[in-house]
């Protein structure tokens, strides 16, 4: 097999030892119905530092929809509005106190996504008109709004009118709104922009407050010497202002703006019938002809917000299986090529600092594999995925290389603790001959054997530190409703601090995973 040339590359960036931990800010504690970029953001970044760690993972920021899941959102570019704290927004005196009783009634334990949609966004609408009735006045730590949406109006300009619109046609998907509407050019030729100007303002200005409280995340994480990992699907929503903007680098039908084929995933580890995720596909030959601006652009804007930046479903860059629109599974597709190393030698001479991670679980071809290793990016590696099978398992640990991540589950797994109860014995048997262990505390015993791998970043998810079952899984890939509900309890973070932060700490040391340089807040 022929090797693809990769002139320019490859990203070198994964050389020093170290581990992370991974967690969506949604799971935050508090009580505004959902994680919010607010002072639980430093006590998790706290107890990072405390237990050695230099990488915090989450899942993508954007705006979601139907699903609740952030690997679908209403934009690539915008962030997601249910996780700005309103607190500020009472001191600045755009909100009062009362006006949150409703959202601090919502559960603590988890996310009510219907209830936070019938009350948040009302919220920071009044907090909006608020803000125009004072005179729109420069808020603490946010900086000028004028200037902001001046800054980002590649973005936030199509993305405010497709959200004020989306509201004024009662929530229709795009492609069922009227023709002048029909697609960015039109509406904004159309009397709409100017009659739904201040709804439109309303959602420049809360990605304004976003931003303003993300930029605050980041530098508490850097002063703790904490490295975000961002997250980048490969894909986008249908749904959303990245294809009603540009439908043109999609594969739509011209006549009627619908898909002719969706994304999706053959019959795997996950589901029998595979995964039909039901996004338009790229119509690559377009993104080439403008030497892939639009990425390029994406890829900056992720970026701007995070260190690292994982892509989801790296496997579609060198082929994707295209599901014939209207399918009910994908069982039935096809594997079409992508874009290949072309569209990474163009990254890499444009972001030459980019630090990239491929997400190549799942069935890998040799192809994807050589595309990999061409690209020099990390890829990962799962070890829920290593056992039941025989030794030559890529995830088993004596298999697993240098250039990668590896976590004892990601997201879309089940916690260690809910993985080994329902898993079947013959499996069991496996770790516990492989490992050494009894199994008794299995959560545990993953997360050493992650510590010790060879591979250069272990990232361990939260409800794997806090030793919780099943009922912290966050994501059931192939369910559509029910996920990325849960959140950690304040005590539960005090005892991880406490009892298991200096083990956390000890096992850093013993395997070089330590950060090698001491934060600049603690040499001042």
């Amino acid at each position: 097999m022929k090797k693809p040339s990769a002139s320019a590359l490859p990203f070198s960036w994964l050389v020093h030892r170290a581990a992370g931990v991974l967690l969506h800010p949604t799971c935050l504690p508090g009580n505004q119905g959902i994680g919010v970029l607010d002072g639980s953001v430093v006590q998790f970044l706290d107890v990072l530092h405390a237990a050695g760690f230099a990488y915090w993972q989450t899942c993508p920021l954007g705006p979601t929809g139907f699903g609740d899941s952030p690997y679908q959102c209403f934009s690539s570019f915008a962030g997601n509005p249910y996780l700005i704290d309103l607190q500020p927004l009472v001191a600045a005196g755009l909100l009062k106190p009362d006006q949150l009783k409703e959202l601090r009634a919502l559960p603590t334990d988890r996310v009510d996504f219907g209830g936070l949609w019938q009350i948040k966004l009302p919220l920071l609408f009044a907090a909006h008109a608020a803000w125009v009735r004072q005179g729109r006045p420069t808020l603490t730590d946010c900086g000028d709004f004028s200037a902001f949406r001046q800054a980002q109006a590649d973005w936030l300009e199509s993305y405010a009118l497709f959200s004020a619109l989306k509201d004024h046609f009662g929530g229709k998907p795009w492609w069922d709104w009227p023709a002048e509407a029909h697609d960015h050019r039109a509406a904004a030729r159309s009397r709409l922009p100017r009659d739904l100007s201040t709804r439109i303002e309303g959602y420049a200005f809360i990605q304004h407050l976003f931003f303003a409280q993300w930029r605050a995340v980041r530098r508490a994480a850097e002063s703790r010497g904490i490295h975000i990992i961002g997250d980048i699907p490969i894909f986008t929503a249908l749904d959303s202002a990245d294809v009603w903007a540009n439908p043109s680098l999609f594969q739509l039908d011209p006549s009627t703006l619908r898909p002719t084929a969706v994304a999706g995933v053959p019959p795997d580890y996950f589901s029998a019938d595979g995964q039909l995720w039901g996004n338009p596909l790229y119509e690559w030959p377009a993104h080439a002809r403008d030497g892939y601006s639009w990425w390029l652009e994406r890829l900056r804007a992720a970026f701007a917000l995070c260190d690292v930046v994982r892509i989801d479903h790296f496997r579609g860059f060198e082929a994707y299986w295209s599901v014939p629109a209207g399918r009910p599974n994908a069982r039935v597709g096809a594997w079409i090529p992508g874009p290949g190393v072309d569209f990474f030698r163009r990254v890499r001479a444009v972001l030459p600092d980019a630090r990239l991670i491929a997400e190549d679980l799942g069935l890998l071809t040799p192809e994807t594999v050589a595309l990999r290793e061409a690209t020099g990016l990390p890829g990962m590696a799962v070890l829920q995925f290593a056992f039941g099978g025989g030794a030559e398992n890529a995830y088993l640990p004596h298999n697993q290389t240098a250039n990668s991540v590896v976590y004892p589950g990601t997201h879309d797994n089940d916690t260690t603790l809910g993985w080994y109860a329902t898993t079947d014995e013959h499996t069991r048997d496996h770790v516990r001959r492989y490992l050494r262990v009894s199994g008794r505390e299995i959560g545990w015993d993953f997360i050493r054997s992650a510590y010790a791998s060879v591979a250069r970043l272990a990232i361990i998810s939260l409800p794997d530190l806090l030793s919780l079952g099943s009922e912290a899984r966050l994501n059931t890939p192939g369910i559509g409703q029910g996920n990325w509900t849960w959140r950690y309890r304040p005590e539960q973070l005090a005892r991880l601090a406490t009892q298991s932060a200096p083990y956390l700490r000890e096992l850093g040391e013993l395997h070089g995973r330590l950060p090698a340089v001491t934060p600049a807040s603690e040499t001042r």
